[in-house]
């Protein structure tokens, strides 16, 4: 659909956009789903309370918080326990962590409690209803919490080049929802304003349970010290978030759900598009950009990365900032369109991708709206249209997948990888098609490119005329490749621009471009297969939520 406030300069290509390594530079921005979420709890008030809190001086027992919106009840049903350290991992294989939780739908009675104190602590070996609409799990950062309890027992305040150095005192492990174990169904909720934008139920779960973590590490400071604990500092208390580690079970997410990336990344182009077609840039807008781009070096500050790939990232990202600076600090700036013109020639894909959060973030007028486009119905828009002709198809296919027609997939390097489920854990993993024997068998279609491939091959032995049912008649094999071709031909941006299954495929660049979407930041990847994550640094807790408005993502200040 054409937007009125883009008639000059279009949206970025698919071709640019769905490249992985711009995928995988991508930064959070106004639509990410936290701030929308932030948003809507601002705007409508909502409030939130402590219903139960029997933790004891050895951080054990169980804390409910409740968040009342206008219409409904929600509650985060936590348990706490005390994990010896030889049993502390962040791999899904892991039996016990630190605490537990669950989502409930309203408030638990005491026989939910009790079913769910038998459950949750269990994860996925337990049980949960419909009543909850996500099951979670975190465990501490040992070294930053044993400090904060220290220091805070002993009448003192943690040391912030400590608390930056991490940035969170617990990580999830893992974040269930969408009818996983039990839970509610995305289609149970979708109908309710505050769940109708993508991941609300885990973003709610999540920011409770940055708010019980606070509490837990106050509490236990308070056990250790008696009279002479203190509590956090607030500015330094607000920089914490909750920490993330995901791993490959997040990748194939974008393959599989063709037609939500579309509208997840419509959506942000589309907010660029709006802002480069800005015909003024004034005094005011230098003024706001200027201070938006020193809050973005100082988030740079806090972003730790020991990986050789991020490393060499941020050492970009931190060049591209100062040639910003020097850019704003030269005289007047022409144009939005000239900031984003500027980057696009001369920044890292980095540096490029920072500066279209930067713009973005800086018009919600024009911005917040198009979070009611996120979400999207994936049944109605994948159909397969049988009528279609053959010629009609390798047309499209020309035009979506045309840059890889002379891919030689002959070549090992272009198929090295094979997308498989552990039958163990029942989660993705990814194996090397040449190096492990018999891999291939357990392959996922996780590699639309060849697959499409193939099915122009044997369509290249049809009539131009040939109806596509009548293919799918003879060859019921390149069904899912069809539908895929279809979906990209209605849906410019739902598919990735790139080999899913060469040799230099990095899995964690499809990661960060989804964790950018939940509004993670300081990527951190440990591997080419998993990253860590911090989520809502900065952002107001529940006693100044309604005072603080939408201005937190970028830190105002590195408490020294």
């Amino acid at each position: 659909m054409q937007d009125p406030l883009c008639d000059q300069i279009p949206m970025r290509p698919p071709d640019q956009v769905m490249k992985l390594a711009r995928m995988g530079s991508a930064h959070a921005h106004r639509l990410s789903f936290m701030r929308i979420l932030m948003r809507r709890m601002q705007r409508e008030n909502w409030r939130f309370s402590v219903t139960e809190f029997s933790i004891d001086h050895l951080g054990v027992g169980q804390a409910v918080y409740t968040v009342h919106t206008p219409d409904r009840a929600y509650s985060l049903v936590a348990f706490a326990h005390d994990l010896p350290d030889n049993q502390r991992s962040d791999r899904v294989i892991a039996q016990a962590w630190d605490c537990t939780f669950t989502l409930f739908d309203g408030i638990p009675s005491a026989e939910d409690r009790v079913r769910l104190a038998q459950n949750v602590p269990l994860q996925e070996a337990g049980r949960i209803s419909q009543s909850e609409l996500s099951l979670s799990r975190a465990n501490r950062s040992v070294r930053l919490w044993s400090h904060v309890v220290d220091a805070l027992a002993a009448g003192q305040q943690p040391d912030p080049a400590k608390v930056a150095e991490v940035g969170y005192l617990m990580r999830t492990t893992a974040v269930y929802g969408s009818g996983k174990f039990g839970a509610a169904d995305r289609q149970d909720v979708e109908d309710r304003p505050e769940f109708q934008a993508p991941f609300q139920c885990e973003m709610l779960s999540v920011y409770l349970t940055r708010i019980f973590v606070m509490d837990l590490v106050e509490h236990m400071a308070r056990c250790k010290g008696g009279a002479r604990a203190v509590p956090l500092d607030p500015t330094l208390r607000r920089s914490f978030g909750i920490g993330n580690s995901t791993g490959l079970g997040m990748a194939p997410f974008l393959l599989n759900h063709p037609i939500l990336l579309n509208n997840w990344i419509t959506a942000k182009e589309r907010a660029l598009a709006r802002v480069r077609n800005l015909p003024k840039f004034t005094q005011t807008d230098q003024d706001r950009f200027t201070a938006l781009v020193h809050r973005a070096d100082l988030n740079l500050q806090l972003w730790r990365s020991d990986h050789p790939i991020q490393l060499e990232k941020l050492a970009a990202l931190k060049a591209d900032i100062n040639a910003l600076n020097t850019l704003l600090k030269a005289g007047p700036v022409v144009s939005w369109n000239a900031v984003y013109c500027f980057a696009e020639k001369r920044f890292s894909i980095e540096g490029c991708e920072l500066v279209v959060s930067l713009l973005i973030e800086c018009h919600p007028e024009l911005v917040d709206d198009l979070a009611d486009t996120l979400a999207a119905d994936e049944t109605t828009g994948s159909q397969i249209d049988g009528t279609a002709t053959v010629g009609r198809l390798l047309g499209q296919i020309a035009q979506i997948y045309g840059w890889a027609e002379e891919l030689d997939w002959q070549e090992e390097s272009n198929s090295a990888r094979v997308w498989y489920v552990s039958a163990e854990k029942q989660e993705p993993r990814l194996g090397e098609r040449f190096v492990e024997a018999d891999i291939a068998d357990y392959e996922q279609p996780l590699c639309p490119l060849r697959d499409v491939m193939r099915l122009a091959q044997c369509l290249e032995g049809y009539s131009k005329n040939t109806n596509t049912s009548e293919i799918l008649r003879s060859h019921p094999e390149h069904r899912h490749a069809l539908r895929r071709v279809q979906i990209a031909a209605r849906y410019p941006y739902a598919e990735i621009r790139d080999n899913t299954i060469c040799a230099t495929m990095l899995p964690i660049d499809m990661l960060r471009l989804k964790l950018s979407f939940f509004g993670a930041k300081h990527f951190d990847p440990r591997s080419d297969r998993w990253v860590r994550i911090n989520m809502f640094a900065d952002a107001p807790y529940p006693d100044t939520l309604a005072q603080s408005g939408d201005d937190w993502f970028f830190p105002q200040q590195v408490c020294a």
